[in-house]
C-alpha cells in the first residue's frame, strides 16, 4: 500500500476510535448539536492538508523548475571565479545581465561589453566592434550546459545548505553530454539558482578547471547595460 494511503487510513482509524470513545449526547444535547451547524474547517487548514499531500518534486525536476526560470529573469548580477588549470586561478570576473541579449564583463583583462552578436572591447583607449561567434551567448544563458544534458543526467539532492546567507538548496548534477562532469547547484527557496559550481568546465593542458558562479539581484530594474560608443 502506498505511504500516502497507509497514512490516510491510520488518520482514518485514530479519528474512528476517538469518535467511539466520546462522552454520550443526552437527547436534549444532541437536538441542540442538531439545531447548531459544524463550523466548516478553515480554508487555510485545507490548503495546509492539500500541500502536505501533494507529491514532492523529484531533484531532476527541481533543477528543471529553477533553470526554466533562471531563463525567464530579466537581469542579474554574478561573480564568476576560476580554479585550477595549469596557471591556477584567473582572478575575479563580475557579469552583470539584461534581457534579451546585453551583457556587460568586468575581467582581469579590463571591461568588455556585448549586445546581441557583437562584443565592443577597448583597445588602447579605442573602442573596437567584434563579431562574436554563433551560441557565444548560450553560455551565459545556459552556464551549466545542463540544456544539452538534460536527457541523460541524474540528480541528486545534498540537503540544506545556504550561499552568503541565503537558505538554499543543495545539487549534485552528473551529465555525460556534451561531456562526462559534475555540476553542484544551489538553489534558493524562490526556485533560482544563487549558485552554480562546474567541475572540468573546459580542460588546459590537461588539467581540468573549475568555475563558480553566484548570482543575485535578480530582476533588479536599476541594472543598466550600455555599450561604449
Amino acid at each position: 500500500m502506498p505511504r500516502d494511503r497507509r497514512s490516510f487510513v491510520c488518520l482514518l482509524l485514530v479519528t474512528c476510535a476517538l469518535t467511539a470513545c466520546k462522552p454520550a449526547v443526552s437527547p436534549a444535547n444532541e437536538v441542540a448539536a442538531v439545531a447548531t451547524p459544524t463550523s466548516a474547517a478553515p480554508a487555510s487548514t485545507l490548503s495546509t492538508i492539500a500541500g502536505a499531500l501533494k507529491p514532492l518534486a523529484s531533484p531532476k525536476d527541481a533543477i528543471k523548475v529553477a533553470m526554466d526560470k533562471f531563463l525567464a529573469v530579466r537581469s542579474y548580477h554574478a561573480t564568476m571565479d576560476f580554479e585550477g588549470g595549469p596557471g591556477g586561478a584567473m582572478g575575479h570576473h563580475e557579469i552583470d545581465f539584461v534581457a534579451p541579449d546585453r551583457y556587460r564583463m568586468v575581467t582581469p583583462m579590463g571591461t568588455q561589453f556585448i549586445v546581441g552578436d557583437t562584443m565592443y572591447m577597448n583597445v588602447h583607449g579605442q573602442t573596437m566592434k567584434v563579431p562574436m561567434p554563433k551560441g557565444t551567448l548560450s553560455q551565459w544563458r545556459d552556464p551549466a550546459k545542463l540544456g544539452s544534458a538534460e536527457a541523460d543526467m541524474t540528480v541528486q539532492a545534498q540537503g540544506s545548505d545556504s550561499v552568503g546567507g541565503v537558505p538554499a538548496t543543495k545539487y549534485l548534477v552528473h551529465h555525460e553530454q556534451p561531456h562526462p562532469g559534475d555540476v553542484t547547484m544551489w538553489i534558493s527557496h524562490d526556485d533560482l539558482p544563487i549558485q552554480i559550481q562546474v567541475n572540468n568546465l573546459i580542460k588546459v593542458k590537461g588539467k581540468g578547471m573549475t568555475s563558480t558562479t553566484r548570482y543575485s539581484r535578480f530582476d533588479d530594474p536599476t541594472i543598466t547595460v550600455d555599450p561604449p560608443q
